[in-house]
C-alpha cells in the first residue's frame, strides 16, 4: 500500500509540474524522497531483500538505520556511475546543437531545401529534410523549432493542409530522435541497457526500413494530392539577407554523418563536428572566439525578432536538466534493485512476457509509462527498470530490450497528446492534435515490428534449468 501511495503522490507531482510549467526535476526529487523513505523502512524492518530473500526467510532482523542509508546510497551510486558516460554524451550533444546554429549548418540545409521544392514534392521534401537534419543533429525539438517552423510557414502560405504538414514533420523529427548516434534518447537507451550505441543504430535502421518505406510511399502520394501552390520568394530573400549561407555550412553535417559510418566513436565524431563548426563560425561567419565559446556553453540567442530568432537555443546548458533527470532516475533504479520493492510487479510483467511476448509487453509498459509520466526520458528509464529482469528471465537479452524500447516507448510518446514530446512540437507548428493521425512513422514503427521482430530476435521462453545447477 505504501508503494502505491508513493507512486500516486509522484504522478500527482508530475502533473502539477506540467500544469504550472515547472521543471520535472522537482517532481523527481519528491519521488526520490518517497522511494528512499520506503526503501529505508523496508531495510530497517527487515523486509528488504537479502540475496533476494526477505528477513523472515533468512532469519535476519532489520539493519540499523545508518547501515540501511549507506546501503541505499551505495546502490544508487552504482546506478548513477553506470550512467556517467551517457551524461557525458548528452552534454557534448548540447555543444553541437549550438555549434550548428552559429556555423550556418541548419540555415544552409533549410535554404537549399526550399530552393529545390517543386509543388508536387513539397511534403516529401519536408519529410526527407527533417529526417536528414534530425539524424545529423539528433534532436526532435531542435529540428521542430527550426526546419519545422519554416515548413509550416511555407505550407500555410502555399495552401497545403497544416495538419498533414505537421504530421509529416512529426514523423521526420522522430526519425533522428530514435535512430541517430548523436540522439540523447538513443544514447540514454544504450547507456541504461548497457548496450553499444552504434550496434543499436544499425539494428534500428534495419528494423525501421519497412515502416520508413511505407511512410515515404504514403507521403509521396499525399505530396502529389496536396501540392504547394507556390514557395514564398520573400522567405528566400529574407534568408539571403539575414544569413551568409556559405556552402561551408554543410561540412559539420557531412562530418557527423560520415564518421560514425567509419566506426569513429560518437563522442569523437561530435567533438570533430563541433570543432569544424567553431572554425567556420570564426573564419566564415566572423564571430569572435569568445562569443563562440559563450554560445557553445549557453546557447545561441540572436538579438532582434527576425528569421534568425527561430535558431534560438542549444548549448551545453540546455542538456543539464536532462542530465539531472537521468541522475535522479538512476538513483531510483538503485533503490528499487536494493530493496526489491518492485518484485511483485516484475513477476507479473515476466508472466506477461511469457504469455503475450516480450515486445507486446514492452509496448504496454511503454504506453502506460508515457501516459502516466508525460516525459520521454522518465518513461524510458521506468521501462528499463520494469523490463530488464523480466526480459532476462524469459530468455531475452539487453540488446533486444534496447531495440524494443526504441521501437515502442521512444516513438509512441510522440502520439500521447499531453506528453511533452508531443505537445511541444505541435506548439511549434501551431496546430492541434489533429496532426497525429498523419504522423505515420510514429505508429508504423511498433506496428511493423510486431510482425517482423522474429527476423531479428526470437521471442522464446528460456530453456529449462538443469537441476544440477541448483
Amino acid at each position: 500500500m505504501g508503494l502505491i501511495i508513493a507512486f500516486v503522490i509522484f504522478i500527482a507531482s508530475m502533473i502539477l509540474m506540467l500544469i504550472t510549467g515547472h521543471s520535472m526535476v522537482w517532481a523527481l526529487l519528491v519521488g526520490l524522497v518517497l522511494f528512499a523513505v520506503l526503501g529505508l523502512k523496508r531495510l530497517t524492518q527487515g523486509s528488504g531483500p537479502a540475496g533476494g530473500l526477505s528477513a523472515d526467510q533468512t532469519g535476519e532482523s532489520g539493519m540499523p538505520f545508518g547501515k540501511a542509508l549507506k546501503e541505499l546510497a551505495a546502490s544508487s551510486w552504482v546506478s548513477i556511475r553506470d550512467s556517467l558516460i551517457v551524461i557525458e554524451v548528452m552534454l557534448i550533444i548540447g555543444l553541437i546543437t549550438a555549434a550548428w546554429r552559429i556555423s550556418g549548418t541548419i540555415t544552409v540545409f533549410v535554404y537549399y531545401g526550399m530552393k529545390v521544392i517543386v509543388p508536387p514534392l513539397f511534403l516529401i521534401i519536408a519529410f526527407l529534410l527533417s529526417c536528414l537534419l534530425s539524424y545529423a543533429l539528433g534532436t526532435s525539438f531542435g529540428v521542430a523549432g527550426t526546419v519545422g517552423v519554416i515548413f509550416m510557414a511555407l505550407a500555410r502560405s502555399g495552401g497545403v493542409d497544416p495538419l498533414i504538414t505537421a504530421g509529416v514533420l512529426m514523423s521526420g523529427i522522430y526519425f533522428g530522435d530514435r535512430a541517430s548516434p548523436v540522439s540523447s534518447s538513443a544514447n540514454m537507451v544504450a547507456g541504461i541497457t548497457k548496450t553499444e550505441i552504434l550496434v543499436n543504430v544499425r539494428l534500428m535502421m534495419k528494423t525501421g526500413l519497412l515502416p520508413l518505406a511505407l511512410t515515404t510511399a504514403a507521403y509521396c502520394v499525399l505530396s502529389f494530392m496536396h501540392p504547394i501552390s507556390h514557395v514564398d520568394s520573400q522567405l528566400l530573400t529574407t534568408f539571403e539577407n539575414e544569413f551568409s549561407l556559405s556552402p561551408w555550412g554543410f561540412l559539420p553535417a557531412v562530418i557527423m554523418l560520415a564518421l560514425p559510418l567509419l566506426k569513429v566513436g560518437v563522442i569523437w565524431s561530435i567533438a570533430i563536428s563541433v570543432a569544424a563548426s567553431s572554425v567556420i563560425a570564426f573564419a566564415v561567419e566572423h564571430i569572435p572566439a569568445g562569443e563562440i565559446l559563450k554560445v557553445l556553453i549557453f546557447g545561441y540567442h540572436p538579438s532582434g525578432e527576425g528569421l534568425s530568432a527561430i535558431l534560438d537555443g542549444g548549448g551545453l546548458i540546455s542538456m543539464v536538466e536532462i542530465a539531472i533527470i537521468l541522475i535522479i532516475s538512476c538513483a531510483y533504479s538503485g533503490i528499487f534493485n536494493r530493496t526489491g520493492m518492485l518484485d511483485g510487479l516484475l513477476s507479473r510483467i515476466s508472466k506477461c512476457c511469457t504469455k503475450t511476448g516480450r515486445f507486446i509487453t514492452s509496448l504496454i509498459v511503454g504506453l502506460a509509462s508515457c501516459v502516466l509520466f508525460c516525459n520521454q526520458t522518465i518513461a524510458t528509464l521506468m521501462c528499463n527498470d520494469l523490463l530488464t529482469k523480466p526480459y532476462l528471465e524469459t530468455g531475452g537479452s539487453r540488446q533486444e530490450l534496447a531495440i524494443d524500447i526504441e521501437n515502442s516507448t521512444i516513438v509512441i510518446v510522440g502520439l500521447v497528446p499531453w506528453a511533452i514530446a508531443c505537445s511541444v512540437p505541435l506548439t511549434f507548428f501551431g496546430v492541434g492534435y489533429g496532426a497525429l493521425p498523419w504522423s505515420m512513422y510514429l505508429y508504423l514503427i511498433p506496428l511493423c515490428y510486431i510482425f517482423t521482430k522474429r527476423r531479428w530476435f526470437a521471442d522464446k521462453a528460456p530453456a529449462a534449468k538443469d537441476p544440477s545447477d541448483s
